[in-house]
């Protein structure tokens, strides 16, 4: 890794070491250790219960384990909150949708990127000089970049709750997206989603991964095995917060630990795009 804060395509941008996490009784996650390089879309599967989501929380400072490390850049976040994560660049989406239903689609997106306008509450009572500048700009960053990316010119002026499902999840990836992040946490991007808007949510994620504009590093979880064998670089697996493999989707697909805990009998592997 270079100096602290620079990171290669292919360097370890995310750590996690040793993560605990208990709740009463119920160890959610137990010593479980992740290394996420630059570049790479990294899911986490396992069944209903294994620490998935316990993980993801971790991660952005929802939650703070008890042991363990995290380190972003090289550098330990244990006890940073989400919002300085957010600042460093860690974008979340969320299993539950967590938009402000009675904003317009723009309005939520453009709530991502609060983080980067510097002007005080004086420039911004008056809206004028570098206050105006730096909103024109960021406007036209996420009418050109963010919307036309995600496909939702149409719905732009519309209010958050009275739209399909589908375009709602489209509307939080905007926002996630427009906090400009260099690592993004999916919870379940396409659950609740039919199969045509799976395929799109899918592409929008390679398209975010893969795009020079871009080049987003994904940390992904996800119950379809179809995407995630699809899609991602590598697979880990957890079963009851404890980790049983982390490895290429061939190898993770045909692991019998794996297929016994999770996949079943069947080998999902689908060979990537």
């Amino acid at each position: 890794m270079n100096n602290a804060g620079e990171v290669n395509e292919g360097d370890v941008i995310l750590k996690l070491e040793n993560i605990q996490m208990a709740f009463g009784k119920v160890q959610a996650l137990n010593g479980v250790d992740l290394e996420v390089r630059k570049g790479e879309i990294h899911s986490i599967i396992g069944p209903n219960g294994a620490g998935k989501t316990v993980m993801m929380n971790c991660i952005n400072g929802l939650y703070h384990p008890q042991k363990g490390n995290i380190y972003y850049k090289g550098e330990r976040i244990n006890r940073l909150s989400p919002h300085k994560r957010a600042e460093l660049g860690i974008g979340r989406t969320f299993q539950k949708l967590e938009l402000y239903g009675g904003m317009t689609v723009l309005d939520n997106i453009r709530m991502g990127s609060h983080i980067h306008l510097k002007s005080g509450i004086l420039s911004g009572s008056i809206y004028a000089g570098k206050t105006k500048k730096e909103e024109i700009e960021d406007r036209e960053f996420i009418e050109e970049e963010i919307i036309d990316l995600l496909e939702i010119e149409s719905i732009r002026d519309q209010v958050a709750h009275m739209l399909p499902y589908g375009l709602q999840k489209r509307v939080e990836l905007g926002r996630a997206l427009a906090l400009r992040p260099e690592v993004i946490l999916l919870d379940e991007p396409m659950a609740g989603l039919n199969l045509e808007e799976v395929e799109d949510m899918a592409r929008f994620i390679l398209d975010i991964n893969e795009e020079k504009l871009w080049k987003v590093t994904c940390v992904l979880v996800e119950h379809d095995m179809g995407v995630v064998m699809d899609i991602s670089h590598r697979v880990v697996v957890l079963d009851f917060g404890n980790m049983i493999t982390d490895g290429l989707p061939e190898e993770v697909s045909k692991n019998p630990q794996v297929v016994k805990a999770y996949l079943g009998e069947e080998d999902l592997y689908i060979t990537r795009r």
